[in-house]
């Protein structure tokens, strides 16, 4: 077996067995969790137990197994096993799937499952930080917070995660960690927004989106005190006449979206709710968390830029 390197993401340092395009942890930071693969036989048996058919066309398949493992599978693509104590991720491409996929889906689904293992619970977000402060923004799946994200960067912001988004709470307030230095983008959006990045590589044969990389200017790789949350809302009917709309949400409404923008909501075991409530009502006491609504056009994304510039002004 080759060397394993050591990274920091998401608030956890670990080791791997792939080499990740991104910057090694420094000499002494603590190993968490190994990213390994393992034998065919180990794969095998762990799918069996899973129930997998080969005949399968199912895209998605989880199941829990005796020992406490979580078998992932996606079809035709890779298939992992992460550890009944989140400490150890075992891994393998089950085609000539792009190791930029790869990765994407290693550092973001499969790690999740091992984060909540190890009594973490991200949140589904991405986050840039202005002005030494990061604010984030949640929403399902199409919303657009990677789109607003890269808006930013255009403007001179720096990312600070995309898609996974890990906060804590503590004796400062909430802090956000970082993520891989990358972002996923439709190619439009790649094209229009990072001109010379256009060209990443697509995550799967079921969506368009793409990995794009960035540079070290590009992304902010230390943690930032959470400033405000943004809930990217459905295009409303206030929306279709260009208007950007932010107001601000009781304590309760808060709650329960943070409680709806988990980043996995597979995981429902008693203890792990508990959890998620616990940290849910930590963030709504500390960090103002706002409905931002606005037309889904690229020709809008800078006055909503400059609407949440203004905001934030006003946050203090």
């Amino acid at each position: 077996m080759r060397s394993e390197r050591a990274y920091c993401l998401y608030g956890t340092c670990f080791t791997s067995y792939w080499r990740l395009p991104y910057a090694q942890a420094p000499k002494g930071a603590p190993r968490e969790i190994r990213l390994v693969p393992d034998s065919p036989r180990f794969f095998s048996d762990a799918a069996i137990e899973a129930g997998w058919l080969p005949s399968s066309a199912q895209w998605f398949h989880q199941a829990h197994l005796g020992d406490g493992s979580i078998y992932l599978r996606w079809n035709r693509h890779f298939e992992f096993v992460v550890s009944p104590d989140g400490d150890r991720i075992a891994g393998r491409l089950l085609s000539t799937t792009s190791t930029e996929a790869f990765h994407a889906y290693l550092l973001g689904q499969v790690l999740s499952y091992a984060l909540l293992k190890r009594g973490e619970d991200p949140l589904h977000g991405t986050a840039v930080v202005v002005d030494g402060a990061a604010i984030a923004f949640l929403g399902d799946c199409g919303h657009g917070k990677s789109t607003l994200a890269a808006a930013f960067l255009g403007d001179g912001n720096r990312l600070l995660t995309d898609d996974l988004l890990v906060v804590k709470r503590d004796a400062n307030g909430v802090t956000a960690y970082p993520g891989p230095p990358r972002i996923k983008l439709s190619p439009s959006i790649a094209e229009a927004l990072l001109e010379e990045r256009s060209r990443g590589i697509q995550m799967n044969q079921f969506t368009p989106k793409l990995v794009v990389p960035l540079q070290a200017r590009e992304v902010h790789s230390t943690a930032a005190p959470l400033k405000v949350i943004y809930l990217l809302t459905p295009q409303a009917k206030s929306a279709a006449s260009g208007r950007v709309t932010i107001r601000s949400n009781s304590p309760r409404r808060g709650f329960f979206e943070l409680l709806k923008n988990t980043f996995n909501a597979q995981v429902t075991e008693p203890e792990r709710l508990e959890r998620q409530f616990r940290l849910a009502s930590q963030i709504v006491s500390t960090v103002p968390i706002k409905s931002l609504s606005y037309r889904r056009r690229l020709s809008t994304l800078a006055a909503v830029r400059e609407s949440i510039r203004a905001d934030l002004v006003n946050i203090g």
